[in-house]
């Protein structure tokens, strides 16, 4: 893991000076500048210092916990972190709530059920999968907050319940297609098991189907839905580029997408290396977990230690 983040931290500097323009030009906003002027800028931001150096000094900054001064607001990427990360999070927080708990739910209703909710599970499925966020985005705030009121159409508002209120629009928006993915995944993983030796013969000696659905199908499956939750979590992080934007949501989102178009480069590469370092943990959180929902796993390392 840290071999990793080392090799994404040059590759996230790196390719931040790719990109055509200067950050110098959108602080002058337009205005001419003296040569003098553009050197004071580029010492006070360094950014007349050799690529090596430029990054041996911020990596230094962030292995200290300093994640440098953004160009564009003229303040640390410390503060600006910490008054948007709260919300990106509890944006994040509750779309992976209505997601395992619509996508878990509508995915064992359409393998137990089947015939007609099947079907009609599947059809709403595809719509959903097919259907991008900020696509989804327009069409909540056309129904829930402009035809029916029910809802804000964007911001934050003050205060936890606001917030809270403001991003239910959001959740189900980011949620929308990740829905659609973990119930065909669940659906049919739980199908894939029902046919397994196991479940036939636990069948056979009267166990209650209900007993049978939840110890030896639902929870075998979950295997293949833990082994997906990394794609969950990074989907949603990824996407709330999109819907914050769509619904003005003053998160780590909406920012990123700001200062990439300013190329605010301290701002967009602690960014990015925030995003890196969350998908990595969430990764090895699910290695971890797997022996737990699946003793299996650790019976065939067992195995081949042996």
């Amino acid at each position: 893991m840290i071999l990793t983040l080392l090799v994404a931290s040059f590759v996230i500097f790196g390719c931040m000076y790719l990109a055509p323009g200067n950050p110098v030009s959108f602080l002058l906003s337009g205005r001419a500048a003296n040569p003098a002027n553009m050197q004071v800028l580029d010492a006070e931001y360094h950014l007349n210092e050799p690529f090596i150096e430029q990054y041996a000094r911020w990596l230094g900054q962030v292995l200290h916990g300093n994640l440098g001064r953004s160009i564009e607001y003229r303040s640390s990427v410390d503060s600006l972190l910490a008054q948007r990360l709260p919300n990106t999070l509890l944006l994040v927080a509750m779309s992976l709530v209505i997601v395992l708990v619509a996508g878990l739910a509508l995915g064992w209703l359409s393998a137990i059920r089947g015939g007609r909710t099947d079907g009609t599970i599947l059809v709403a499925t595809t719509v959903a999968v097919g259907t991008p966020s900020f696509v989804a985005a327009i069409i909540l705030q056309a129904i829930f907050a402009v035809k029916l009121g029910w809802l804000p159409a964007g911001g934050t508002g003050t205060g936890f319940p606001q917030l809270a209120e403001h991003l239910i629009l959001p959740a189900i928006a980011l949620s929308l297609y990740l829905i659609g993915l973990l119930a065909r995944v669940t659906r049919s993983a739980m199908l894939e098991v029902m046919e397994e030796e196991h479940v036939t013969v636990a069948r056979s000696r009267g166990v209650p189907e209900r007993t049978v659905v939840w110890r030896h199908v639902f929870r075998n499956s979950l295997v293949t839905v833990l082994t997906m939750s990394g794609l969950i979590i990074s989907t949603l992080v990824v996407c709330t580029v999109l819907v914050e934007d769509a619904f003005s949501v003053n998160g780590i989102g909406s920012l990123l997408d700001l200062s990439t178009t300013t190329k605010d480069f301290p701002v967009v590469q602690a960014i990015s290396l925030i995003f890196i370092t969350g998908f990595m943990v969430v990764n090895f959180a699910v290695d971890l977990l797997l022996p737990v929902v699946d003793p299996r796993v650790t019976l065939g390392e067992r195995n081949d230690a042996a």
